[in-house]
């Protein structure tokens, strides 16, 4: 048996049945398979993740009794066959035939045989298989077509025009590129640069952070320049939030829902590791990854503790200089790193979440000083969550003024789809 095919196969299978986030599933069976090629490993998981919704549209015309009529098992298997054949033009018919009809016989063995008869009937039909027709159901097309839930389509019609959603939808499915924040604290911009270079790593500047690297490469994380904190995987996206927010040397920020904490480090690095960070999340586990990336990266200036962001912490009231309010989301604008995002079912929780991000907001801004900045950001693309959540704040905390909003955008910006908006304190309560 193929050991990519299998370890492909078995992180699929922890994302289907196991609702596993993709990324990890996939560090995970790569660490526990050990597959010869990650890169085609890698290729094969992302892009039947990309495209699941059009690779079941096109089984269930192939399948007898309908998509419906198959367990998550062969499912997967065929998924992954037809990926192969109608998408990876570098892996030859007969193999992803082949090695498909081996894995069925592994994990589903009493079903090889329609694997290899579905895929074999996708070689004879698939210049025949077309899409919905767009004219009769153009929602249902653009879901087919880029692989996104139908509210999805549905939500970004009602702010994008059609031609700009199709960017939009085909942009989230693009491979993102591998983006790095230099560590400032341990090296300077120009000398990582070339410290990558001599490594045999294509590098180049970002363009929306001054702080971005793009980087071609692969184990850049094995590196010991990684391991010595020169420098740490984040999109362009998330580092800008840091700078909008522009913590000064010696200030007090708090980071209300910091956790994994690539935003805090941030924060803590463009503070040249002075002043004071409070970063919270309700979560101590999770607490245990920013005090371990601020061991790396050298700082000492963040203090971790679990607290819950709705509610009011009476000690901090308007102690500090700058408050960050990374709220949860949807994760909408993020669908480009994890394409798992772009199958949630809305259900009552997702409608509740601009509740529960204006209750954040509503806490945390009484720890703002007079005078002092408060940044809400989100990485959805939901204006209910994002301009919503912010006019309804304004609306009953006249005491902050808007200075800047920005809706990054993976067709426009080349980043994750981000919301960040600056207030300002009234300077005058003092």
């Amino acid at each position: 048996m193929d050991v990519n095919r299998k370890t492909s196969y078995l992180t699929l299978m922890d994302i289907e049945t196991k609702k596993a986030y993709s990324n990890l599933a996939l560090n995970h069976q790569i660490a526990l398979n050990k597959p010869n090629s990650q890169g085609f490993v890698r290729e094969l998981v992302y892009g039947v993740l990309e495209n699941k919704l059009t690779l079941d549209y096109y089984i269930d015309q192939l399948v007898k009794d309908g998509i419906k009529s198959l367990k998550s098992h062969e499912l997967t298997i065929l998924r992954m066959g037809i990926y192969q054949l109608g998408y990876m033009n570098s892996v030859p018919e007969y193999a992803a035939v082949n090695e498909s009809v081996v894995l069925a016989k592994r994990y589903c063995r009493y079903k090889a045989g329609l694997v290899n008869g579905v895929l074999r009937e996708y070689l004879n039909k698939k210049i025949q298989l077309r899409l919905p027709d767009r004219h009769e159901d153009e929602i249902r097309y653009l879901s087919v077509k880029y692989s996104y839930a139908p509210w999805i389509i549905e939500l970004w019609l009602e702010t994008y025009d059609v031609d700009f959603l199709e960017e939009l939808l085909a942009a989230g499915n693009a491979t993102p590129p591998t983006t790095i924040r230099f560590n400032w604290l341990k090296v300077m911009k120009k000398d990582l640069l070339d410290k990558l270079k001599e490594k045999g790593y294509e590098a180049e500047e970002g363009s929306v952070s001054k702080n971005a690297i793009h980087v071609k490469g692969s184990g850049l994380l094995d590196t010991e320049l990684y391991k010595m904190g020169m420098f740490t995987p984040q999109d362009e996206s998330s580092m800008l939030v840091a700078e909008k927010l522009d913590p000064k040397h010696g200030e007090t920020v708090m980071d209300v829902c910091a956790a994994p904490g690539g935003k805090t480090t941030a924060i803590a690095e463009r503070m040249n590791n002075t002043g004071r960070i409070i970063a919270s999340d309700i979560y101590r586990r999770k607490l245990d990854l920013i005090d371990r990336e601020a061991k790396r990266l050298g700082i000492t200036n963040i203090e971790t503790r679990s607290w819950d962001a709705t509610r009011v912490d009476s000690s901090m009231i308007q102690k500090a200089d700058r408050v960050l309010v990374d709220a949860p989301c949807s994760g909408l604008g993020v669908a480009r790193r994890k394409p798992e995002i772009k199958y949630k079912e809305r259900t009552s929780d997702m409608d509740l979440l601009p509740k529960k991000q204006l209750a954040i907001l509503s806490a945390s801004s009484g720890y703002v000083k007079p005078g002092g900045t408060l940044v809400y950001s989100t990485c959805t693309i939901n204006p209910e969550e994002n301009e919503g959540v912010v006019n309804a704040f304004l609306k009953k905390n006249t005491t902050f003024k808007k200075e800047e909003s920005i809706q990054l955008l993976p067709n426009v910006n080349g980043t994750d789809g981000f919301y960040i908006c600056v207030m300002k304190k009234d300077v005058s309560l003092i």
